[in-house]
């Protein structure tokens, strides 16, 4: 069994902010995979499970997802707690999470390391440790420090719809990939969707 978080700040206002698109990309895993409906639980956290299928040994792999219900700088309570329901080691974490550092539609895949001023990542360091493995997905800086909190509470603009659906398609295509040990595999495979996205 595997823990996947998305990372985002509950409620209607903020559904499309790029502060959540960890929430998005879990989402289109749920969606693309035929995972539970998504339900409220005592965790502090909406719960959708399901399973993926490993190539390499060949074989099924069961997955939680989870969007934490409280705000993001708390995110860590709700992981922890859910990790103990599940019994969940932190070699199973894997978080979905924005990216200023990176540009939009830009993924990378690292294991450990800080939390680079991210409320989220520090909450989870706090609560649960830094060794888990995070997805950052990029959505680019505003270009101040004093910008960056109304950027990353702000909604994606319609023209970012351009590279962000087909990121997050391209996150549930390839998300099994995430099971084959190499974290590469899953990078790389989405480097490769969103290229040939770019040239068609």
């Amino acid at each position: 069994m595997q823990l996947w978080v998305g990372l985002g700040n509950p409620g209607a206002g903020y559904r499309r902010n790029r502060h959540n698109i960890g929430y998005m990309a879990v989402e289109a895993i749920a969606a693309a995979h035929g995972f539970s409906e998504w339900k409220s639980s005592k965790l502090e956290a909406l719960v959708s499970s399901g399973e993926l299928v490993r190539l390499e040994p060949r074989s099924r792999q069961e997955i939680i997802l989870i969007k934490p219900t409280c705000f993001m700088n708390q995110s860590g309570l709700a992981v922890a707690a859910v990790m103990r329901y599940y019994k969940i080691p932190l070699a199973s974490v894997t978080v979905f999470h924005d990216e200023l550092d990176l540009a939009p539609s830009r993924l990378r895949v690292k294991r450990g390391g800080g939390a680079a001023g991210h409320n989220g990542l520090r909450s989870l360091d706090q609560y649960i440790g830094a060794d888990y493995r995070r997805i950052r997905l990029g959505i680019g800086h505003p270009g101040a420090r004093e910008l960056v909190a109304p950027f990353v509470l702000g909604n994606f603009l319609p023209l970012e719809q351009d590279w962000l659906a087909p990121l997050l398609d391209s996150v549930a295509k390839n998300a099994a990939k995430l099971l084959e040990g190499d974290d590469n595999v899953f990078a790389s495979a989405v480097s490769q969707d969103l290229a040939g996205d770019r040239r068609n």
